[in-house]
């Protein structure tokens, strides 16, 4: 079976991860496969270190995240040619702008070649930029555009109900039949392996008082995952707890202003900007409580993390949070409106005040992210889901 892979670029993230974990893990299934990624984005972190020689990769220097007509047609040729060279038995693209070229390459590459030789397309949405992103004009052209391309797309993959549900019936992208959701899946077991032992060398090698209490974040430091909301949450949190240190994980064009903020709310000495960081596993480690503030999220993957290592998440409830935080043995989070401080706060407050509610959510959160998420249960998913297509 010979699989196309594209993907905009292998940025820091949860498609990144999908994206080349699959490539090599499908290969000892007898699955050859070609991936082939775009450009970073300016201050946006690399995750190409995670490629191992048994993929074959290709690097498109024109494909990238930003709109550019130019740039973008020329990625299309070069899209269309490696389809014509490798032939491909499916073509599955990950993230928008990898969505957009790699099914229209394979749309035009099927209609020039027999039936039997067609490849079945697949899309795979991580999430969708098609709310909170962009201005309404914008979105209803990116809209129409995901419209068409499902067309000629075989499966939609969505990798939460709540996503389904939003392309689906929200934006009226595709037709029930072609969604399958597969939620994410990743290599967990070492942040599995975090206990106590791990926490206390984990706060000695960052620094931190073994006493503190520790709130956390990991991700882009970009508009849409909204920082200044965690930064206005440790504000009211710092006010009642001495103890609490912040950390944010991560990097991006807002990090300036970021910093800035939190010298203006008081917070200097109390949040650490810690930049990327390959040794998340340190920094869940050493929290006591994850909180995300984003203004959406398709599954968050710093959530699911940091369930893994044993620590409760706090949350925006926005997109597939919900999907990860609601577990069927009991909640192993807390969600609260988006855009609502003092009820982020309140949630995080609560947690850091009960050592044994946050071991009791941390632990459940643990078994269940890992039954639900794990890599294996990913590579059978999508293995199965091709064969299925291919008859």
């Amino acid at each position: 079976m010979r699989v196309l892979r594209l993907i905009t670029r292998l940025n820091i993230g949860g498609p990144s991860i999908q994206a080349i974990t699959l490539s090599e893990r499908l290969t000892t299934r007898g699955v050859t496969t070609r991936l082939v990624h775009g450009s970073l984005g300016e201050g946006e972190g690399d995750m190409r270190y995670l490629l191992s020689p048994s993929v074959n990769v290709e690097h498109l220097p024109r494909l990238g995240r930003e709109l550019s007509p130019a740039a973008d047609y020329a990625a299309f040729r070069c899209v269309s040619a490696i389809v014509r060279e490798f032939r491909p038995h499916i073509v599955h693209t990950h993230m928008a702008k990898a969505g957009a070229i790699g099914r229209a390459a394979a749309a035009r590459y099927n209609r020039s070649v027999a039936p039997s030789d067609r490849a079945r397309i697949v899309h795979t949405y991580h999430g969708h930029v098609l709310e909170g992103y962009f201005s309404p004009a914008k979105t209803a052209l990116f809209v129409g555009v995901e419209r068409l391309l499902a067309r000629s797309t075989d499966r939609i993959i969505a990798i939460s109900p709540a996503i389904r549900d939003e392309l689906l019936r929200g934006h009226r992208i595709g037709r029930p039949e072609q969604y399958r959701v597969v939620p994410l899946g990743f290599d967990l077991s070492a942040l599995a392996a975090i206990d106590d032992r791990a926490r206390v060398a984990a706060r000695s090698s960052l620094g931190i008082n073994q006493d503190a209490h520790v709130v956390s974040t990991v991700g882009r430091l970009t508009a849409i995952k909204q920082h200044h909301l965690f930064l206005e949450t440790a504000r009211l949190v710092a006010q009642t707890d001495p103890s609490a240190l912040f950390l944010i994980a991560g990097d991006g064009e807002l990090r300036t202003a970021l910093e800035e903020t939190a010298r203006d709310f008081g917070l200097a000495d109390r949040v650490r900007f810690l930049g990327w960081r390959r040794d998340l596993a340190t920094i869940y480690g050493a929290s006591d409580v994850f909180l995300l503030t984003s203004r959406n999220e398709g599954t968050p993957v710093a959530l699911i993390e940091s369930l893994a290592a044993g620590v409760p998440g706090v949350s925006t409830d926005v997109g597939g949070v919900r999907d990860v935080l609601d577990d069927a043995s009991g909640p192993v989070g807390a969600v609260a409106p988006y855009g609502d401080p003092v009820a982020l706060a309140d949630a995080v407050a609560q947690f850091l005040a009960d050592a044994s509610l946050r071991r009791a959510r941390g632990e459940r959160g643990r078994a269940s992210v890992i039954a639900r998420y794990g890599i294996d249960r990913l590579v059978d998913d999508i293995d199965t889901l091709y064969h299925e297509l291919l008859g």
